[in-house]
């Protein structure tokens, strides 16, 4: 009886305990509670004292002097979309006189000549032109899907280069897109890389070629290798194919290099910023 005494006291003061620590200013997680059953015994003066003083000590409360001189989450966005299209421009002398010199070829070669082919040969024709390019540049994109596992992509470019080559006069024509609504998905060796992790490495530009990357400058070279042009005739006939397919594709995009110069503080940087986003999207697709 005597223990059972002393346990049954026990057990009510551990109660009691637990009861006034729960109650204690120091928790302001069970506060309110605790401070209903207090305000129940209080005279009316003395819960109006208590209330002031939760008016007073509130806002003090969500004020946490570790989160002092944090930025907002909106910035910490911005600041991360900004390092996402970063890349290393240890080359920038070199790169910035070639952008120059690109800058010239185009606006005292290239865009005039493109003006001038568009003139002579219209946009119906420019197109079919285009169409026989991508659909010769198949093997490319072929054998960078399987390097990919887009198994599915891979066998759409096999169906659109027989179609195009067989109902498509020799892919002059987009036979696979308009009657069996194949569209073409581009893919090269940068992209594969870049689909293994691989990063840009650092940016570079190339005189006529334009800008690139050390990545992307190998993979134009592998790409090389695919593409049947590589193959015929002299390494004259190649440029001279290579070439035509510069201007007649040029020829659909007059006006945009200007706007995008024009509108810019600073036209180098942001022709390689444009550069990254672009290729960060085509790795993304």
């Amino acid at each position: 009886m005597t223990k059972l005494t002393i346990l049954i006291s026990g057990v009510i003061l551990i109660f009691s305990f637990f009861s006034l620590a729960f109650c204690d200013d120091s928790l302001p997680s069970v506060i309110p509670s605790c401070d209903q059953n207090r305000a129940a015994t209080l005279s009316q003066g003395e819960t109006s004292i208590l209330v002031q003083d939760k008016v007073v000590q509130q806002p003090d409360e969500p004020i946490n002097e570790s989160d002092e001189g944090l930025e907002p989450p909106y910035q910490e966005e911005v600041g991360e979309e900004k390092e996402e299209f970063h890349i290393a421009d240890p080359l920038a002398p070199w790169n910035k006189a070639m952008y120059h010199v690109n800058d010239k070829f185009y606006y005292w070669f290239l865009k005039p000549v493109s003006q001038g082919y568009s003139t002579v040969f219209p946009e119906g024709m420019r197109l079919s032109f285009s169409n026989f390019y991508e659909n010769v540049a198949t093997p490319i994109r072929f054998v960078n899907d399987l390097l990919q596992l887009k198994i599915k992509s891979a066998g759409n470019e096999l169906v659109r280069f027989v179609a195009n080559t067989l109902f498509g006069v020799v892919g002059f024509g987009d036979f696979a897109k308009e009657k069996m609504d194949i569209k073409r998905h581009d893919e090269d060796l940068g992209q594969t890389f870049a689909s293994y992790g691989i990063g840009h490495g650092f940016y570079i530009v190339w005189p006529i070629l334009g800008p690139s990357s050390l990545r992307d400058s190998v993979g134009f070279v592998g790409d090389r290798f695919l593409h049947p042009f590589s193959y015929i005739g002299s390494i004259g006939v190649s440029a001279g194919t290579y070439g035509h397919e510069q201007v007649n594709e040029t020829s659909f995009h007059i006006g945009e290099y200007e706007d995008l110069t024009k509108a810019a503080v600073n036209p180098y940087v942001s022709i390689r910023d444009a550069y990254v986003q672009n290729r960060q999207k085509k790795a993304e697709e």
